[in-house]
């Protein structure tokens, strides 16, 4: 009989706070109370997360459960109902931020998105990648309108712009970022400027498809693009301190001369590159992100502060003999005259990404500003800058604190150890600096403590204490309960690589680096209450025996039994003891690079070694044989840990896997997928219900144990099959244009490959079942028409004939031969009709220009059979042309497609007719205009004629 395994699947990830992806602001719940900071969006790797800034706690949790894509980018709409996240391979979904329901899925690029922006109407998306291409998504049909190809790398910012006559312009014909109140939302974004890592601006006509503009921005690559709010101006920023300053001309009536135009350089604080540049919506204020621990926020002069400034520079340079060509450089367009540094903030960590917080007329304060900061150690910070009443020439710098933070819920630093209570309720994580101990079943962080830089922790029986081993060589004692630090013990004079506890609970084991393994027991004594005269009993570590080795230790592992010790060197061996006269037993060598894990099987039979080298050895404690040595992993094999009462173990490895390992028959059992990064350290649970692991992405997984078994053929099977899927889907995605493009132009394919624009279409495996699903739809349909065509045509020679036997589908659901295949189209995704239409081959295409012949004539879809047939015809042009027997099908289609669209056009144009008149009934009977006194009569006044008299009667 085959024999069946129970397998282990992901149930609960946290430890994450913000990953690598930018974050954004929210404004709080209509519940909230208006003394709320808001909530922030941030990435949790393959997770969005949604926090409450004051408390600090984890408001909502977003899972794609098909996949395990790390999220890289994250956008938001202007009321925030909506929010866009971009992730690594290139496919981006829309979430409804109320019920955190997935809205729409695309896929389009070949590879990580970079930056993603919503028009101000929220129904268009743009997508930069990676791949160098941008991506414009419809969110009303579902589908991508077009990629424009033009940049040579990596996309770092994209902004659509609106297209309004006399908005570019202030007061005196020069662009002005202070003046927030002009209004562009009316306006219709027609325009796309975008940056790249190619060190080039480019200005996008969205109504032509083609680049209108392009600049060189910097020496290197461009890393961020502001624009300020009434979209007059931009900021971008390069690989030095360097800032340029953009004028935006994006009107109708500019006819001659470029529509972006450079106005000169700003020079940071910070000599590492600026990531980002975002302007502040409401007030003429922009922040900096730089490639360090700051943010510098810079402020927009007003026109007469620009005014007085230049004519204080022109008077002292003149006191001082400056010539007059030199002062007649000195003008109000001058850049550096109209911005200047506001406040320069620094942060304990570098900073990851931020973004204005309090950004909603509701919540929006003139008094201060907001910022919200993602850290790269793994927390979010909230910080408050006072405005002063006036701006004067050497005021100090403005004050700004602090005011909350998101760190409790995660590590700063790297999760270096984990260990299990007995009774699998708590898990305890320890890192550098800190130790967390977690309700399991909750994933909320009961306790927090300070300690050195942790390497190895564990659970002391009773689970009331708690031991943790530090890179300085001490031995800290904490008490869970009371959540302080009892004891620290300078153990070893080097690192303390690992620990154990023994099965009676008695025995504490340490290995260090400094060539000994100490032997410890667990004393109760009675210590004096400082300033009292009472005792209390209090927990003591006394150190009983020692074992000097020759090389340092780096694992130490205690049998079941209690028998023997093992302990892996530096020197690559693995040396095995008595523990009660400390006598050598076993020496296992083989291993080429040092052993960094070991454990030892229940029944002290069997001991796994994991190492450097990437292999796994088994070996027999009874003589010291190798059983088997395995090419586990493709990189250091950190942690091995066997199952309870098994000999099943676990091992992971930097490669960002973990394995699970039959013990007896050698075989892989299951690779558990999900971490993002190097795994640094896993624990069994003492039940075997479940596996926790920590890694380099700060998070925190719990594998449970699923009742779906496992038959070792049928996974190896699948793994082959997700090969095979793989390898077909890449080698579509590079044919797919090319395709696509001599489909369409033929010989002028080649001179098509500089076309800015492209169709959008990616080749996926939901794509090829879909057009596989609709090729099969074809010819169950064509083969249907055929026969009932034939059945008819005979019942005019013979009125009895019986009806012939259909497809047993068909028969089933007793419906036509179109309807079916209709069906079938209707259930494709928007986004993913094309890419399924694409696979048909021209014997296919005829048979659907036959049912869309049917269609139209009682159309039931219109716009789905229309996007169908405008495809078709689009990538099947020559062929269709060239084929004479379609050409009665394509006018009886063109005919009766007119006439549907026709009627269409007018049932349209009643119904916005229809609600235009609701609409202006309503606001009749609900609203009123509010009309000053003073103000309506100065106008009449000024619009009456007035007669003049020359004579009196």
């Amino acid at each position: 009989m085959v024999k069946s395994y129970e397998g282990f699947e992901l149930d609960s990830t946290f430890g994450v706070i913000a990953s690598n992806s930018n974050i954004s602001w929210l404004p709080p719940l209509s519940s909230a109370s208006h003394t709320s900071a808001g909530r922030v969006v941030s990435a949790g790797l393959e997770e969005v997360l949604i926090w409450d800034i004051k408390t600090g706690t984890q408001v909502s949790k977003w899972r794609d459960s098909k996949g395990n894509r790390e999220i890289t980018s994250i956008a938001q709409v202007e009321n925030g109902e909506m929010i866009a996240t971009g992730y690594s391979d290139g496919s981006i979904k829309i979430w409804d931020s109320r019920s955190g329901t997935e809205l729409i899925n695309f896929s389009g690029h070949k590879n990580a998105i970079t930056c993603l922006s919503f028009d101000k109407s929220g129904t268009r998306l743009a997508s930069g990648s990676r791949d160098s291409n941008i991506i414009v998504w419809d969110l009303v049909s579902e589908e991508g309108l077009y990629r424009l190809r033009s940049h040579r790398d990596q996309i770092t910012s994209i902004v659509f712009l609106s297209a309004k006559l006399d908005k570019n312009t202030g007061d005196e014909g020069e662009n002005d970022m202070t003046d927030i109140d002009i209004n562009v939302d009316e306006a219709e974004n027609k325009w796309l400027l975008s940056t790249s890592k190619d060190g080039l601006v480019k200005l996008w006509d969205l109504d032509t498809q083609h680049c209108v503009e392009t600049h060189v921005s910097h020496r290197g690559e461009c890393w961020s693009l502001g624009v300020s709010p009434n979209e007059t101006l931009a900021i971008t920023s390069g690989n030095d301190k360097e800032l340029k300053a953009w004028a935006l001309f994006l009107g109708d009536d500019v006819e001659d001369g470029n529509r972006v135009v450079e106005l000169g350089a700003l020079q940071k604080q910070s000599v590492d590159k600026a990531l980002k540049v975002l302007f502040h919506p409401f007030s003429p204020f922009f922040a900096i992100q730089n490639n360090d621990k700051t943010v510098e926020i810079w402020r927009a002069r007003t026109a007469d502060e620009v005014r007085k400034s230049v004519a204080r520079k022109i008077k002292r340079r003149r006191e001082k003999g400056v010539n007059e060509d030199d002062l007649a450089k000195i003008t109000e367009e001058d850049v550096t005259e109209r911005f200047v540094q506001f406040a320069f903030i620094r942060t304990p960590a570098k900073v990851k990404s931020f973004d204005w917080a309090s950004t909603t007329t509701g919540t929006f304060k003139k008094e201060s500003l907001q910022l919200i900061i993602a850290l790269n150690n793994n927390s979010i910070e909230y910080y408050n800058i006072d405005l002063p009443d006036s701006y004067k020439k050497n005021e100090a710098t403005p004050d700004f604190s602090r005011q909350f933070a998101i760190d409790l819920l995660g590590h700063r630093t790297d999760i270096r150890a984990i260990s299990v209570s007995s009774d699998d309720k708590m898990v305890a994580t320890a890192s550098n600096g800190s130790l967390k101990i977690w309700n399991i079943r909750t994933t909320s962080c009961l306790r927090t403590f300070e300690c050195g830089y942790a390497l190895c922790t564990s659970f002391l029986p009773g689970d009331a204490l708690l031991v943790v081993g530090t890179k300085n060589g001490d031995i800290e004692l904490f008490d869970v309960a009371s959540s302080t630090l009892l004891e620290t013990i300078p153990a070893h004079e080097g690192a303390v690589w690992s620990l154990d506890v023994s099965t009676d609970g008695k025995t504490l084991v340490t290995g260090g680096a400094d060539k000994t393994v100490k032997f410890w027991e667990f004393k109760i004594v009675e210590e004096e209450v400082i300033g009292t005269s009472r005792t209390m009993p209090r927990m003591k570590l006394k150190n009983t025996k020692a074992l000097q080795l020759t090389d340092d230790v780096l694992a130490v592992k205690l049998s079941p039994c209690g028998k023997f010790i093992a302990a892996s060197l530096l020197d690559n061996t693995v040396k095995v003891f008595f523990v009660d006269t400390l006598k050598f037993y076993l020496n296992l060598y083989g291993h080429k690079l040092p052993v960094l894990s070991l454990d030892i099987s229940f029944d002290s039979k069997l001991l796994v070694t994991s190492s450097a080298d990437k292999n796994i050895k088994l070996w027999g404690l009874d003589f010291g044989d190798c059983h088997k040595s395995i090419f586990a992993h493709q990189d250091s094999i950190m942690n091995v840990v066997f199952e309870k009462d098994s000999h099943h173990f676990f091992s992971a490895s930097k490669d960002k896997l973990i394995k699970y390992w039959d013990g007896d028959k050698f075989e892989n059992i299951q690779k558990l997928e999900g971490h993002h990064s190097e795994v640094w350290c896993i624990a069994v649970a003492h039940n075997g219900e479940f596996l926790i692991s920590a890694a380099h992405d700060k998070s925190i997984r719990v594998w449970q144990r699923s009742d779906e078994p496992i038959f070792l053929e049928e996974l190896r099977e699948k793994e082959l099959e997700e090969l095979y899927e793989a390898t077909l889907t890449s080698s579509l995605e590079g044919d797919d244009d090319g395709l696509f493009r001599s489909r369409k132009e033929g010989e002028d394919a080649e001179e098509n490959e500089e076309s800015h624009v492209e169709r959008v279409g990616k080749q996926t495996i939901e794509t090829l079942k879909a057009g596989e699903k609709v090729i099969e739809a074809l010819e169950i349909g064509d083969k249907d028409l055929d026969l009932m065509a034939a059945w008819k045509q005979g019942k005019l020679t013979n009125p009895k004939l019986a009806l012939p036997a259909r497809d047993p589908r068909l028969a089933f659901m007793n419906i036509s031969a179109e309807d079916f295949v209709f069906s079938v189209l209707e259930k494709i995704k928007a986004a993913q009709l094309e890419d399924a239409l694409f696979v048909l081959p021209f014997n296919q295409v005829t048979a659907m220009l036959r049912f869309i012949e049917i269609w139209v004539k009682n159309p039931k879809n219109i716009g789905l059979i229309c996007r169908v047939l405008f495809f078709l015809i689009k990538v099947h042009q020559k062929q269709i042309v060239a084929n004479k027997i379609m050409k009665p099908m394509l006018e009886n289609v063109k005919e009766f497609l007119r006439l549907n669209l026709k009627n269409q056009h007018q049932e349209i144009g009643y119904n916005m007719s229809g609600l235009k008149f609701i609409k202006q009934n309503w606001d009749t009977h609900h609203k009123k205009d509010f009309i000053d006194e003073k103000e309506f009569k100065a106008d009449a006044e000024k619009t009456t004629q007035k007669r003049a008299f020359t004579t009196f009667a």
